[in-house]
C-alpha cells in the first residue's frame, strides 16, 4: 500500500521548507509588511488586528490620492486644510495610529516568520533589516507628528483670527515694516517701510518705498491722530515717519484694543496718507530676529556693489565709533550668515540712508527668494522655532491660503516698483499729491502689464516670491529705480 503525499504549504508551516525557502519566506513577509501593514497578519495571524491595520492602510492611500488631486485641481482648498486647526490636530492623531499601528504589525510579523526558523547566516542579517524597519517607520512617524505640530504652533503664534478686510478698489495693500530695536535702542523703529499692493484677481503687485525720514507725514481723515495733527506730523526735525510708530504706543488710548499693536495702527494710517491707499494689513520683520531665522536657513547669498564696515562700540565720551572691526567685502553672491547678514542689513556707518534701507531690502529679498520648499522641508524645525521671534502680521489665518495662491498668481506677472524718495519726492518737503499721482499711474501700469501678460504680449519677470511684501528684483524697464538699487545691491 502506498503513501499518500500531503502538500504542506511553506508559507504557514516553514518547519518542513528547506532553508532556502524559509530564508526566502522570511524576507518576502518582511517586505511585505513594511509596504502593507496589516496584510501578514491576516495571512497567518491575528486577523481581527490585521484587518484592522489594512482599513488603517488603504484610509492612508485614499487621504494621499485625495491631497494629489487637490495639488492639481483646487490648490487652495489644499492650503486651507493645512492652515486649519480643526485639520491639522485629527490629522495628527492619525499620523500616530498610523505610526503606532506600522510599528507593531512589524514586530508582529518578525515573531510569525519565526526567526529560529532561519538560517544562521542569515539571523543576523534579518534581525538587522527588521530592526532599522521598526526605527525608519517609529523615527518617520515621530519626526511627521512633530513638524506638524510645530506647523500648527507656528500658524498659532504668527496669525490670528481677527476679522477679515475686503479689497479696496479690487486691491489688497500691505504695509511691510523693518523694525530695527535693537539694544539701547528705545522703542521700535520701522526703518524700512513699503507698500505692497495687489491686485485681488490677477495677483499683479507694485512695491512702493517709502523712505524712513520723510517729514510732515498726513493721517487720514476720521483717524485718531488726525485730530492731533491736522496739518499733518509737523513739529520739527524729529517728527518723522519712521517716528510715528513711538506716538502710536504713547497714545496706545487712542486706538482700539482689539487690533494690532498701536504703534503699527498709528504707523498703517501715516502710510496711507502719504500713499493715499487704504492699507488692510501690515507684516513686520524684526531686523535684530533675522540673524536667528537666517542661520536657521543656513544662511542668504546676495550680489553686493558696495563695501560694508562692522562697526566697532561707540565711544562714550566722543559719541563717534572706533575703527571698523571688519568689513564685509564687495562680490557677486556671497553668503552671509545671520550675524553677517544683519551687519548687512544695520550697518550706518559711511552710508546714506538710502543705501541703508536698499540694504535691508536686498536681505528681505534673499530671505523670500531663498526660503522655498527645499529649504522649509529641511529645517522647518529651526525655521519654525525662529520664525515668531522675527515677524508679526495682522493677516487673518482665515484669508492665509487665499494670500498663498494670489503670491503664486504674482510670479505669473511683472511687478512695479516705485520709491517715494529724491528726485520725485522730497522727504523734508514732500508733495503728498503728487505721491498719490506717483502711485496711481504705477498701479496704472502693473495693470496694463498684468492685461497684456493675459494677452501673451508680454513675457513674465524673473521675480521673487512674494509674501505679503517684498520689492521687486525685476521692474519694468522704464522705471529706473531698479537701476538705482541695483548699484547698491541685489538678488539674483
Amino acid at each position: 500500500m502506498s503513501r499518500q503525499l500531503k502538500y504542506v504549504d511553506p508559507l504557514r508551516n516553514p518547519r518542513f521548507a528547506s532553508e532556502e525557502v524559509r530564508n526566502r519566506r522570511g524576507w518576502v513577509l518582511l517586505l511585505t509588511s513594511a509596504l502593507i501593514p496589516g496584510s501578514v497578519q491576516t495571512m497567518l495571524g491575528n486577523r481581527k488586528m490585521g484587518r484592522f491595520a489594512l482599513r488603517v492602510t488603504l484610509v492612508t492611500w485614499a487621504l494621499l490620492l485625495v491631497v494629489l488631486v487637490l495639488a492639481i485641481v483646487r490648490k487652495q482648498w489644499l492650503i486651507s486644510l493645512a492652515t486649519s486647526s480643526f485639520v491639522l490636530i485629527p490629522l495628527m492623531a492619525f499620523a500616530v495610529l498610523l505610526g503606532v499601528v506600522w510599528v507593531l504589525c512589524l514586530l508582529d510579523t518578525v515573531r510569525l516568520i519565526r526567526v529560529a526558523s532561519l538560517g544562521k547566516r542569515t539571523r543576523p542579517v534579518f534581525l538587522s533589516a527588521a530592526l532599522v524597519s521598526v526605527l525608519v517607520v517609529g523615527g518617520a512617524f515621530t519626526y511627521g507628528v512633530t513638524t506638524l505640530n510645530s506647523g500648527r504652533q507656528l500658524l498659532n503664534n504668527i496669525f490670528n483670527s481677527r476679522k477679515v478686510e475686503k479689497a479696496v478698489d479690487g486691491r489688497y495693500n500691505i504695509a511691510l515694516l523693518g523694525s530695527d530695536a535693537g539694544k539701547g535702542r528705545t522703542g521700535v523703529r520701522p526703518d524700512s517701510l513699503s507698500v505692497v499692493s495687489i491686485d485681488a484677481k490677477t495677483g499683479a503687485a507694485v512695491s512702493i518705498g517709502l523712505p524712513r525720514n520723510m517729514q510732515n507725514v498726513p493721517f487720514p481723515k476720521g483717524s485718531p491722530l488726525a485730530k492731533e495733527y491736522p496739518n499733518g506730523y509737523n513739529c520739527g526735525d524729529d517728527c518723522l515717519l519712521n517716528a510715528v510708530y513711538q506716538l502710536g504706543e504713547d497714545n496706545a488710548s487712542l486706538f482700539p484694543d482689539d487690533g494690532p499693536p498701536a504703534g503699527v495702527q498709528a504707523t498703517k494710517q501715516a502710510m496711507e496718507g502719504v500713499t493715499g491707499l487704504k492699507i488692510q494689513y501690515y507684516a513686520m520683520i524684526d531686523l535684530k530676529g533675522f540673524e536667528q531665522l537666517i542661520d536657521a536657513m543656513g544662511g542668504i547669498k546676495l550680489t553686493s556693489h558696495v563695501r560694508v564696515p562692522i562697526s566697532s562700540k561707540t565711544n562714550k565720551r566722543t559719541g563717534k565709533h572706533g575703527p571698523p572691526k571688519g568689513w564685509i567685502e564687495p562680490g557677486e553672491n556671497i553668503h552671509l550668515d545671520g550675524y553677517h547678514a544683519l551687519w548687512y542689513a544695520r550697518s550706518r556707518e559711511f552710508a546714506s540712508d538710502y543705501e541703508r534701507m536698499t540694504r535691508q531690502r536686498c536681505v528681505q529679498e534673499a530671505m523670500l527668494t531663498q526660503l522655498d520648499p527645499a529649504t522649509v522641508l529641511s529645517r522647518f524645525q529651526k525655521i519654525a522655532g525662529a520664525a515668531p521671534n522675527v515677524v508679526s502680521t495682522d493677516v487673518p489665518r482665515s484669508q492665509l491660503d487665499y494670500f498663498v495662491d494670489l503670491a503664486q498668481k504674482t510670479r505669473d506677472h511683472k511687478l512695479g516698483k516705485l520709491n517715494l524718495s529724491p528726485p520725485r519726492v522730497k522727504p523734508s518737503h514732500p508733495d503728498f499729491d503728487k505721491a498719490h499721482s506717483l502711485v496711481q499711474e504705477a498701479i496704472k501700469k502693473s495693470e496694463e502689464n498684468a492685461q497684456k501678460d493675459k494677452q501673451g504680449l508680454g513675457a513674465p519677470a524673473d521675480v521673487s516670491y512674494y509674501a505679503m511684501g517684498a520689492d521687486t528684483l525685476a521692474a519694468p524697464e522704464s522705471n529706473d529705480d531698479d537701476a538705482k538699487d541695483k548699484e547698491i545691491c541685489e538678488v539674483k
